[in-house]
């Protein structure tokens, strides 16, 4: 008897070391598989399912969970050289009920990669209308959020196809002309009068860099194991030569500025999320914003850098549910009233 109990205890100690040194394995080989099953657990566990919009040949990655109802849909952009997944953190404190959708911008992770016309501000607002329309989802107005590249972007379209939407979050956003400089513009001057082009902040190809890049772009400090920051820049490196690309086409003429340019045409109501200690796009951008933009609702984060889905993730899904709510109730008031 104690023999058998000895051997059902060893076979269940086996079973259980099989998945623990699998796990350890992978942990120390192959964190950037760790990191995409991580992703996809977390996608599971939200309800968010994977799907693709194919547009005569141009074929568009997005996640969403729940169906179109009373509130508006919400349509996310992410971030530059990010991805879908950027906002998982942010969707954990929404509703579930909500109908939300997280695509992959232009050329990035799942969605198609083309030419530079495409990774251009106006490419990329043009690339996100057909998706809107592919999928129809402006069949009612819906609520845009933006992040950085993904604000600019969100602004432009705003001004292009004001009847699509309902209200608009600009969280941090790039493409506008700021009035102080941050440590990221430092970098880019000093980066420009150097020989060493391709060393830009944003782009790194080092578990180094990575953290450097971490540290500019969160204000607050992540512990991060060297193995994981290892994973993260082996899931970069072979789109590395595909982010300068981009990185070039948005800090170009025509892009770079492009939300400033088209600012005074946005009539949506807007909200504008920014954390006070960004070090890549200014704060001072939220008073561009409301002195050019009536009824701008403006929130400033304390203790938060540029990276404010991942540094805020919960204070960020309320304000902007709230948002979304007071726009609603602003709506119906003034229905009521005309009536």
């Amino acid at each position: 008897m104690d023999l058998d109990v000895l051997n059902m205890f060893a076979i269940a100690m086996g079973t259980l070391a099989v998945p623990i040194l699998l796990f350890m394995a992978s942990f120390m080989l192959w964190p950037s598989s760790l990191i995409k099953v991580y992703y996809w657990y977390w996608r599971r566990t939200l309800g968010l399912q994977v799907c693709y919009a194919d547009c005569g040949g141009y074929r568009f990655c997005y996640s969403f969970r729940g169906k179109l109802g009373f509130r508006p849909s919400i349509l996310m952009l992410h971030d530059f050289s990010a991805h879908k997944d950027t906002w998982l953190s942010m969707v954990k404190y929404l509703p579930k009920h909500l109908h939300l959708l997280c695509v992959d911008m232009p050329g990035h992770e799942g969605t198609t990669r083309t030419n530079t016309e495409d990774y251009s501000i106006h490419g990329q607002v043009k690339r996100i209308r057909q998706f809107v329309e592919a999928i129809r989802l402006n069949r009612k107005p819906f609520h845009l959020v933006g992040t950085s590249m993904g604000g600019n972007v969100a602004g432009v379209y705003a001004a292009c196809y004001p009847s699509d939407l309902c209200s608009m979050t600009l969280i941090c956003p790039a493409g506008l002309k700021y009035s102080c400089k941050t440590k990221f513009d430092d970098q880019m001057y000093d980066l420009e009068n150097s020989e060493n082009t391709l060393s830009i902040p944003l782009i790194p190809s080092t578990p180094e860099e990575m953290e450097n890049m971490l540290k500019l772009c969160s204000h607050v400090r992540f512990k991060v194991p060297q193995q994981i920051l290892q994973g993260l820049v082996d899931v970069r490196i072979p789109h590395n030569d595909f982010y300068h690309e981009v990185f070039l086409e948005i800090m170009g003429e025509k892009s770079k500025y492009a939300l400033h340019d088209h600012i005074h045409q946005i009539s949506t109501p807007l909200q504008v999320i920014w954390g006070k200690q960004d070090q890549v796009v200014d704060v001072s951008g939220t008073a561009v914003l409301a002195g050019a933009v009536p009824g701008c609702r403006v929130d400033l984060l304390e203790n938060c850098g540029h990276s404010v889905v991942m540094e805020r993730p919960r204070r960020t899904a309320k304000l902007i549910l709230d948002f979304i709510i007071s726009q609603q109730n602003l709506a119906s008031a003034t229905t009521k009233k005309n009536f």
